[in-house]
């Protein structure tokens, strides 16, 4: 099992897939929940857990300990199910001795989930919460920046944590790179 994660994360998610390092954490804290909960169910040490012993029982598992335990929304489940299946997929490619059983984990469907309406903001309220930012101080008025650019872009907050100065060009046409 330890080639095949080594391969899966340092070849296969970044150099061929091209992933995000956000994806990278998401994958990895997968694969760590799946030989938690594995090596607890089996009474075994993680380490000595091989790709043929994982069974479709144990997909499941993870997946139930994701809403029971965790008590994480079926929006979770399902990022958690993709890095399964993403890894799953790379040991069927490259690994033959486990292919039967990544094939019969890779049977596990998505879970229905009602949808829940977006809240969202009217121009009203979106300009209310504007002009209750205080501009008359260089912090107010760089919360104010913030808060614009975050509206105008789209961006989520941990997008905008990671701009550098090189990402806001301050000549026209002003974006964010």
């Amino acid at each position: 099992m330890a080639r095949a994660l080594r391969q899966f994360f340092s070849d296969s998610l970044p150099a061929r897939r091209g992933v995000s390092p956000q994806t990278m954490r998401s994958s990895r804290d997968t694969v760590v929940l799946l030989l938690r909960v594995v090596a607890q169910a089996k009474h075994r040490d993680p380490v000595r857990l091989e790709l043929t012993a994982l069974l479709p029982e144990d997909g499941w598992a993870v997946l139930k300990h994701l809403e029971t335990e965790r008590h994480n929304k079926t929006a979770t489940r399902h990022v958690r199910r993709a890095a399964l299946h993403a890894f799953l997929r790379h040991v069927a490619t490259h690994c033959p001795e486990p292919l039967e059983q990544a094939q019969r984990l890779l049977s596990i469907p998505m879970k229905r989930a009602q949808t829940q309406p977006i809240d969202s903001v009217d121009s009203q309220e979106r300009c209310a919460g504007f002009e209750s930012v205080e501009r008359s101080q260089a912090h107010g008025r760089r919360a104010y920046a913030l808060l614009v650019t975050l509206f105008n872009t789209g961006a989520r907050v941990q997008e905008s944590v990671a701009w550098k100065v090189g990402d806001l060009p301050l000549t026209k046409p002003f974006q964010v790179r």
